[in-house]
C-alpha cells in the first residue's frame, strides 16, 4: 500500500496580461488546474483600472496576482518591462495582494495563432488575445507551481 499524497492546497489567482491599452484578465478554478480567460479592462485611469479589478478579486476571492513580465527576447527588461512593474507595483499595493511575475514572451504571438487557428481575425478580437494571453500566463504559473509541488512531495518521502 502506498502513502496518499497530501492534496495541494486550494488557490485562487488572477492571471494579467498588462498592455498599454488593455489588461486581460485570467482565473482558475480553486484546484488550481485550469485556467481560462475572465474579461479585458480597458485602460483609463489607474483608479478605474484598480476598481475593476477590484470587483473581481471580490467576486473570486482572489489570493494572489500572476502578472505576465514581457521580457526582451534576450532575456533582458526593456521600457515595456519596467512600465508593467511599475503598474503591477501600484496595483499589488492598491488591492493588498501578493503579486509574482512570469515571463510571458510570445503568449501574445500564441494566443493569435490560436485565434488563427479559431479562424477568427486577430485584428478584429484584440481584447480576447489579451484574455487569452492572459490565460497562458496564469496557466504557466500554475503548471509550474503543480510542478514544484509535487517535486517537494517526492522529496519528503525519501
Amino acid at each position: 500500500m502506498t502513502p496518499q499524497e497530501p492534496p495541494q492546497p486550494l488557490i485562487s489567482a488572477l492571471g494579467l496580461d498588462v498592455g498599454h491599452k488593455r489588461i486581460g484578465v485570467a482565473g482558475c478554478d480553486r484546484t488550481g488546474l485550469i485556467a481560462t480567460g475572465i474579461t479585458t479592462v480597458e485602460r483609463t485611469s489607474f483608479a478605474r483600472d484598480v476598481e475593476q479589478i477590484q470587483n473581481i478579486v471580490n467576486e473570486r476571492q482572489v489570493q494572489i496576482l500572476v502578472i505576465g513580465l514581457p521580457y526582451s527576447m534576450d532575456g533582458s527588461l526593456g521600457f515595456q518591462a519596467r512600465q508593467v512593474q511599475k503598474f503591477a507595483k501600484r496595483l499589488a499595493k492598491a488591492l493588498q495582494l501578493p503579486m509574482e511575475y512570469v515571463d510571458e514572451r510570445l503568449t501574445s504571438f500564441q494566443a493569435e495563432q490560436m485565434l488563427i487557428a479559431e479562424n477568427r481575425s486577430p485584428s478584429r478580437h484584440k481584447g480576447l488575445i489579451d484574455r487569452k494571453a492572459a490565460s497562458l500566463i496564469l496557466q504557466q504559473w500554475l503548471d509550474t507551481r503543480r510542478a514544484n509541488f509535487h517535486r517537494s512531495v517526492l522529496a519528503l518521502e525519501y
